[in-house]
């Protein structure tokens, strides 16, 4: 599969006489697959970065040790940096860890950085927050995808409405960010009463975090879906990856129409 700057320049090939439309049809007929064929288990994206800008994220749960390594693996032959394995049983963790030196462990999250490049963030930052301190491993998920797409972060942990002041008291810090990513579970009511004080975007996790009536984060997830407050935006229980891709967007698009 050719990417869009590939095609441009083949279509202007053909418009400049420098190939025949012919010539142009064999060469995309023989361009590689955009996948990698890894025996009967798995197919892996190498080129969704090109496509969306967010590459193929490892989801480790139900996959063996030896399958997340050889995915792993094969993105590194191809290039890729800042792979991320998610959600990593402690054995899967431990292998990914010792097949690649220099990986990166993120233990609160059971998730591991492959392959760890920096890059130049965008200016600003994305708002980590969470309700309780139960909530810290989906906002550290949330920043270790935020990290690896460019957007910087600030967490701010553990500051849910049991006790207000400590809500009010982070308002001046959070009203700087570009976008609010709030973790919460039990029911849920910080994301509401924040998008009922700041202007920023708010997008809300609800979390699996909380006695029996929460039923595994269905509670908090009916809780922000139903907010009275408009503006809140939800993705799935305990979804750190998803909430930081949308925050990261919301974010790189507020920087590319008035940097920040």
């Amino acid at each position: 599969m050719f990417d869009t700057d590939t095609i441009h320049a083949l279509l202007r090939r053909i418009a400049d006489g420098a190939i025949s439309p012919d010539a142009a049809l064999a060469e995309l007929r023989a361009a590689p697959r955009s996948y990698a064929e890894l025996g009967d288990f798995a197919r892996v994206d190498l080129r969704r970065a090109e496509r969306t800008g967010v590459p193929e994220i490892i989801y480790g749960a139900g996959k063996t040790p030896g399958q997340i390594v050889a995915i792993a693996r094969r993105m590194i032959e191809a290039g890729l940096v800042n792979i991320i394995a998610t959600r990593l049983a402690d054995d899967a963790h431990r292998a990914v860890l010792d097949a690649f030196p220099g990986a990166r462990s993120y233990d609160l999250c059971r998730a591991v950085r492959v392959a760890p490049a920096d890059q130049l963030p965008l200016p600003g930052h994305v708002a980590v927050v969470t309700a309780g301190t139960a909530d810290l491993p989906v906002a550290e998920e949330v920043e270790l995808v935020c990290d690896v797409l460019g957007s910087h972060t600030q967490r701010w942990a553990d500051i849910g409405i049991a006790c207000l002041e400590r809500t009010l008291d982070a308002l001046p810090a959070l009203r700087t960010a570009s976008v609010l990513v709030c973790a919460a579970g039990m029911e849920a009511a910080l994301p509401s009463v924040l998008a009922g004080l700041l202007r920023i975007p708010i997008i809300a996790v609800p979390v699996s975090a909380g006695y029996g009536v929460n039923a595994g984060g269905y509670n908090a997830l009916l809780s922000v879906l139903g907010s009275c407050v408009p503006g809140v935006l939800a993705v799935n229980i305990d979804n750190g990856v998803g909430a930081a891709v949308a925050a990261h967007r919301i974010h790189a698009a507020i920087c590319a129409d008035a940097p920040l």
